[in-house]
Order: structure tokens, then C-alpha cells, then sequence
């Protein structure tokens, strides 16, 4: 019998179009242009600013760009998966918001939720639920509207998230040496205190004073996670590749979840590669968490061939982090 594996055959992706700049967020926080810039490198970010717009809307767009770009037959998709910490509601899940918008009468859907690592544990789950041999045809949604938990008043977060969303699907296939090759992945619970939001869980409901203390935005101590998300992506990084045998001239491109420019340069160095060998797009898109990663696909799909070796690395609350080796399926300037 053939060994199936999964690969990516097409990507879309949304942003929305009200771009929030630095100067107009200085005007919001006592913070500048230069701060921001030489702290974690974001100049711009989108902002879903339309009342009654969820993460499923960016989801929905972005999927239904994937469908008409691939020309994939809607009824042939077996599964939808959206992975993301920002979801419309508690339930029903995300997905089958998007899966009924998008009349996909044929496929089941559910939330996967990872945090910033979202996309690579979703990528991985669903390479496996296609090399199981039970499906063919899976669409994977990263998708997080981080201007809901943001606090526009914390100077020291708010400056570095922005919304957005991308979708990939993902193939079965038989032809050998393309497509997931290996994954590497790791939570530390340690990291609970550091990064978290406060409010809103079954821990602590909310009431009016979380509403009143303000504890349903998002809280970080950024010093503590630049340390772990350098050190840990790094370490994956390296162990991804060392376990496959690729040296710096193999690797085509790292693809590094956007989160701050310094920790992706820190990772390009311990990996003794050029900034020309990683994708980055945080200055105008921030840090959109789950979907920075396919975002950054989206974007540079033209400059990817076929045979590309790409590690992709991300760290997230949790701590979760990890790295998954990528072996480009197609040439995307065709």
C-alpha cells in the first residue's frame, strides 16, 4: 500500500482594511513611533473595527478566497478546522459558524485552540487525520481578532497585536518527499502566570468586576515570554533540523509566528541563517497570533517552489511551542 501524506495545495488569506499606524496609536497611549519600532518592530496593524464582525467573518473570507483561488469542489471537503483564542462565542464552536456561511454540507468542523502555536498543532492534526487514510481534503483556518482582548490603555501590549486570518487546504497525496515531514512540539504549563487572560473562563466568570478592573484583556509579562519564545523556538528549531539532517543551505525559508522582530532575528541567528532566508511580515501586520504564520504563507506563496524545505516555528501562551518541518508541494508563482 502507498504511504499517504498531506500537503498543502492552495492558501487565502483576509485582512481587514482599516490599518492602525503608530502615530494614530500614540495619539491612543502615551507611546511613539520609535518605541515600538525598536522594541518589537511593528509599524502597522488591521484592526476589524466594524461592529457585530467576529473571527468567523475573517475565517469565512479567507477560506472562501482558498475555495475559488484552488477551485476545489465544496462538497469534497471532509473537514474545517479554525484554531484560534479569539472565538465568536463560548459555543458553538467557530468552525461551524464558518462552515455553514460557506455551505459545506459534506464536512464537520471544530475549533482547535493553541494559542500563537495554533497554526502548527492544527497543521499537524490534520496531516495526520489525512495520512490515517479517512480523509482527503481538509481546510485549515488560522484566524484571531486580537483587537477584542487588547487593552488600548496598556501601553506595553497594545501596540503589538493586529487582526487577521488565512486558510490552507491540505491534500492527500502519494507522491513521495513533499508535503509534513516531522514536528517537534512542547508545553511547558509553567507559563500560566506570564501570559493569560483573566476573565471570562470557568476560573473566573464574568461579572462586573472583571468588567470594572478591566481583567477580560489580554495580560503579558513581556520580558519573561521573549526569554522562553527565544530560547524554546530557537531549540526547536535547531532539534527540527539536526533530526532531518539540514543544514543552513538546505533550508529554504524559517516561517517564525510574528511576534516581536527581535525574537525573530534571535532565531534566524542561532540558526546561522540570513534574514533573506525568513518570512516576516509583523511590521504592518503585527502580531495576529494563530494566523501570523499561514499570513506570512499567504503572502509570500509566490516566492515559495516546490521542494522547499521550510521549518515553520511559533510560541505561545501556555507555554506551548514548537517547530514542524514543511516540504513545499507546488511552485506558487503558477
Amino acid at each position: 500500500m502507498e504511504k499517504i501524506n498531506a500537503v498543502i495545495t492552495g492558501i487565502g488569506g483576509y485582512v481587514p482594511d482599516y490599518v492602525l499606524n503608530n502615530e494614530e496609536l500614540s495619539r491612543m497611549v502615551d507611546t511613539n513611533d520609535e518605541w515600538i519600532m525598536s522594541r518589537v518592530g511593528i509599524k502597522e496593524r488591521r484592526i476589524l473595527a466594524e461592529e457585530g464582525l467576529g473571527t468567523s467573518y475573517m475565517a469565512r473570507k479567507a477560506a472562501k478566497q482558498l475555495l475559488q483561488k484552488t477551485g476545489v469542489d465544496p462538497d469534497t471537503i471532509d473537514a474545517l478546522i479554525v484554531t484560534t483564542s479569539t472565538a465568536d462565542y463560548k459555543f458553538p464552536s467557530t468552525a461551524s459558524i464558518v462552515v455553514g456561511k460557506l455551505g459545506l454540507k459534506n464536512a464537520f468542523a471544530f475549533d482547535y485552540w493553541a494559542a500563537c502555536c495554533g497554526f502548527l498543532y492544527t497543521l499537524d492534526t490534520a496531516a495526520s487525520m489525512i495520512q490515517c487514510g479517512r480523509y482527503k481534503k481538509i481546510i485549515v483556518i488560522g484566524a484571531d481578532k486580537m483587537s477584542s482582548v487588547v487593552d488600548y490603555k496598556d501601553r506595553a501590549t497594545c501596540p503589538l497585536f493586529g487582526d487577521g486570518a488565512a486558510a490552507v487546504l491540505l491534500e492527500a497525496t502519494t507522491e513521495e518527499n513533499i508535503g509534513v515531514m516531522d514536528s517537534y512540539f512542547r508545553t511547558d504549563g509553567k507559563g500560566l502566570p506570564f501570559l493569560h487572560l483573566k476573565a471570562g473562563g470557568s476560573v473566573c466568570p464574568a461579572s462586573h468586576f472583571t468588567v470594572d478592573h478591566r481583567l477580560h484583556y489580554l495580560y503579558q509579562e513581556g520580558r519573561t515570554v521573549f526569554r522562553y519564545a527565544v530560547t524554546n523556538m530557537g531549540d526547536d528549531c535547531t532539534l527540527i533540523a539536526e533530526r532531518n539532517g539540514l543544514t543552513k543551505d538546505d533550508i529554504a525559508f524559517v516561517v517564525p509566528h510574528q511576534a516581536n522582530m527581535r525574537i525573530i532575528e534571535a532565531v534566524a541567528k542561532r540558526l546561522n541563517l540570513s534574514m533573506d532566508q525568513v518570512l516576516v511580515n509583523i511590521e504592518h501586520f503585527g502580531n495576529t497570533s494563530a494566523a501570523t504564520i499561514p499570513l506570512v504563507l499567504w503572502e509570500n506563496e509566490k516566492r515559495l517552489k516546490k521542494g522547499d524545505n521550510l521549518i515553520l516555528t511559533a510560541f505561545g501562551a501556555g507555554f506551548v511551542h514548537g517547530a514542524l518541518y514543511y516540504k513545499w508541494a507546488y511552485d506558487g508563482n503558477k
